[in-house]
């Protein structure tokens, strides 16, 4: 009753915009059998801030791994920073997306310092090794800490911080390198109230920021969706359902059908909420 069976509705010409940061093309990942992205269709200009929003095993995660070029799809075009994938180093596009994610943070040796997870985010890599940073380096680590509200923290070994506390860390290394993308995959994850509703704020002050960079954030929650955040893309079985300003197209009927049950959806003060609803919305 609520599953997806047309092909997707995202209109996206052959090659990007001036201002495309994200286009991609009729693209299509599998591995083996399996089918994770169907036939995706998406472009994210340099000025809108995205949630990508859909139930587990969507293919969420396989979408921000395409936008941050660390995956090829098995077919489609893919264009990121305006550089298509298979005809460019990816090594030179890297550096400009910053990433957040757990698959990073399983990376970060727990007696790593919270200050030195970030600022050797200025050389892509996890750990301080032998590379050399300035005091201009670990005063930008400083603030950047400081923006998320952890720059106490600075010194503590990052084994011994919260959940909340990492998450944290880790968007303010995401964005060390002074990225034109970033890239959030469930910062608010493993949240308690608290925690999640002081990320949220922060996330949406840098929303609207005008020098901040282009955002993507993957959420299973719509009560996880930052205020100001611009577009959503609602994704069920490795296919779009709909995409585009969240004022217009994040609907109790769309979302009903990207998590295949009836729901009901409110705002409230810019924020997003949901619920079961014994009858399926009109």
């Amino acid at each position: 009753m609520f599953g997806v069976t047309s092909a997707p509705v995202v209109p996206s010409s052959i090659q990007p915009g001036p201002d495309s940061v994200v286009h991609l093309l009729e693209v299509t990942v599998r591995r083996g059998s399996t089918l994770l992205l169907d036939r995706v269709s998406w472009s994210v200009d340099a000025d809108e801030r995205w949630v990508i929003l859909g139930p587990n095993g969507a293919g969420k995660t396989t979408l921000l791994q395409i936008a941050a070029a660390n995956l090829f799809p098995t077919t489609g075009r893919v264009h990121v920073l305006g550089e298509r994938l298979g005809a460019v180093d990816v090594g030179d596009i890297r550096p400009r997306i910053g990433l957040s994610s757990a698959a990073l943070a399983a990376r970060v040796a727990p007696s790593e310092k919270a200050v030195d997870v970030v600022v050797s985010a200025g050389w892509g890599v996890v750990g301080r090794w032998r590379e050399a940073y300035d005091a201009q380096d670990f005063t930008r680590a400083g603030e950047l800490l400081s923006a998320m509200g952890v720059d106490h923290l600075a010194e503590r070994q990052f084994g011994t911080l919260s959940e909340g506390e990492r998450k944290r860390v880790l968007v303010a290394r995401a964005l060390m390198s002074d990225p034109e993308l970033l890239l959030l995959d469930e910062p608010a994850a493993g949240l308690d109230l608290g925690a999640r509703e002081d990320l949220l704020a922060r996330l949406s002050a840098l929303a609207v920021d005008p020098v901040a960079p282009t955002t993507i954030l993957v959420t299973h929650h719509v009560e996880e969706i930052p205020p100001d955040f611009s577009h959503v893309l609602l994704l069920r079985g490795g296919r779009v359902v709909v995409a585009g300003p969240i004022a217009e197209v994040l609907t109790a009927q769309s979302l009903s059908k990207t998590f295949g049950m009836p729901l009901a959806l409110e705002q409230r003060d810019g924020r997003y909420f949901a619920w079961a609803h014994e009858d399926r919305p009109a």
